[in-house]
């Protein structure tokens, strides 16, 4: 008799077991309401083009609305406070750049860069590449290096932004090879290019879509892609690693994040549906052809980068003296 009693109560324990399992696991009935983007800059940037590409195939695909909502203010800090606030439901997400993980190093903020989010995806790279106006005598980095070198504190370069990843990308040139030059910083990318199409400075990192039809037409020389790999839209453009610098990497990257504690099964819906969408040919095709690089990483994937460019950045920006605007 107590043999069947143990028996009984240890398949009730396993039968409960399992079914607990389940309702954690099992998909909540998600989303239940409209779902908000958080972009932190204004419309017309990378962040905001890579929300209106998702936000509408998300839609289809939640029987919800998906509401783009732009906070351009103080280097995107206010659109992840907000995000970092939020209920954690997964109805508030966060599309940030790689500015997120400069500003802890740059601003004074009221939140946790790593700890108050949840990560989803990586979207997509974007690479900058180094351009430098014709009559400068370098056709490329290892030309622009020994220039630099020969010519100390001659050379300019236009940053859009102090602390953002243009003026990133030229102070971690500099202390991979020594060399000497002045960031000359701009309010935005369109100062900058007319600054270099107009020799005020000669060189300066822009993205590759921006920058195409000046090299194109001429007005301006590519040097290399900021990128770990070739871009997709300029695959004859080498990266800097590849010119003899191995182990540069200065690109700007796009993804999503939700608020921390956000239910995993959520997380993981969130993951499935935002990554298919991105693989899309039609949405690959418009993000290549904007100068990007589509990846849908997994959550744990974009969580290592994340961590991985805050120190690594903190310690670019001291080291470099960086201060914010």
């Amino acid at each position: 008799m107590k043999s069947r009693i143990m028996r009984y109560a240890t398949s009730m324990l396993a039968a409960a077991v399992c079914l607990s399992t389940v309702n954690v696991y099992a998909e909540p009935d998600y989303p239940t309401k409209p779902v908000r983007l958080l972009v932190p800059f204004a419309p017309g940037g990378g962040a905001d083009l890579i929300a209106r590409l998702v936000a509408p195939r998300l839609s289809d695909r939640f029987g919800q609305p998906v509401i783009v909502d732009n906070r351009p203010t103080a280097a995107g800090t206010l659109a992840a406070e907000l995000a970092a606030r939020a209920t954690p439901d997964g109805h508030t997400l966060l599309v940030p750049t790689s500015n997120h993980v400069a500003n802890p190093s740059l601003y004074k903020i009221n939140y946790d860069t790593i700890n108050d989010f949840a990560p989803i995806t990586q979207a997509v790279i974007s690479p900058l590449v180094l351009v430098v106006h014709p009559s400068l005598p370098a056709n490329n980095i290892p030309e622009f290096i020994a220039y630099a070198k020969a010519n100390p504190d001659k050379l300019n370069y236009g940053a859009a932004g102090a602390g953002g990843p243009p003026h990133l990308a030229g102070e971690l040139l500099k202390m991979m090879t020594g060399i000497k030059m002045t960031p000359i910083v701009y309010k935005g990318i369109g100062p900058a290019v007319i600054a270099t199409l107009g020799n005020e400075v000669q060189s300066t990192f822009v993205n590759i879509f921006v920058i195409q039809p000046h090299v194109r037409g001429g007005r301006l020389r590519a040097l290399g892609i900021t990128g770990t790999k070739r871009s997709e839209s300029a695959p004859d453009w080498p990266t800097i690693a590849e010119s003899g610098l191995p182990g540069y990497e200065a690109s700007i990257w796009f993804g999503f994040l939700a608020p921390a504690k956000t239910p995993k099964p959520v997380i993981a819906r969130l993951h499935r549906e935002i990554t298919a969408i991105l693989q899309m040919p039609e949405a690959r095709q418009a993000i290549v052809a904007q100068g990007g690089d589509p990846v849908a990483s997994t959550p744990e994937a974009f969580d290592r980068v994340i961590r991985d460019d805050v120190e690594r950045i903190a310690k670019l920006v001291k080291t470099a003296g960086i201060r914010a605007d």
